[in-house]
């Protein structure tokens, strides 16, 4: 086994989610965006610690890939706040679907990368923050395929196909 699965999103952290995908549909084409104001897990832990990890994102096409824009909604230590401080923006993470969640936790361990945070979407999907900042620059973020994160690929995808700019910003679940 090792962390060799397509990177299916490249995601920035940035001080406001609708400020930024404006500026990456106009300035860089991508887009449309699904927009989801202050997401709220089942449960979240990060270094250790239980957070809450309150964030809003905003998802669109780029090209091949899926660009997440995420903005902590409620200060405290989080995935982020390891990599920026308050004011600062700046690439966070790619992600990648893994086939093992379990599996890619005990490699992660073998191989000395620390997972910063794990948690859990209202829907059930465990996701974690792989803390490869010394290595490469970034975290990744891990988490398993199924049909409803599938779905949202597609979603995102599928809208991006023919798009040419309209209504960049569309508010999401």
């Amino acid at each position: 086994m090792s962390l060799n699965y397509p990177v299916v999103q490249i995601a920035y952290f940035v001080n406001d989610s609708v400020v930024k995908a404006q500026k990456m549909a106009v300035q860089h084409g991508a887009g449309p965006f699904f927009l989801i104001e202050k997401i709220e897990l089942a449960w979240g832990v990060h270094r250790g610690k239980e957070q809450k990890f309150l964030h809003t994102s905003a998802f669109g096409q780029w090209g091949n890939v899926m660009l997440e824009l995420v903005q902590q909604d409620l200060e405290g230590p989080s995935p982020f706040r390891d990599m920026y401080a308050p004011g600062e923006e700046g690439i966070h993470h790619m992600a990648m679907i893994v086939d093992s969640l379990s599996g890619t936790y005990s490699w992660c361990e073998e191989h000395g990368y620390e997972i910063a945070a794990k948690a859990q979407t209202i829907g059930g999907n465990e996701f974690a923050f792989v803390d490869t900042t010394e290595t490469l620059g970034h975290m990744l973020e891990i988490y398993e395929g199924n049909d409803q994160l599938v779905g949202f690929y597609d979603l995102v995808r599928d809208a991006s196909l023919d798009w040419h700019g309209e209504d960049p910003i569309r508010r999401f679940g």
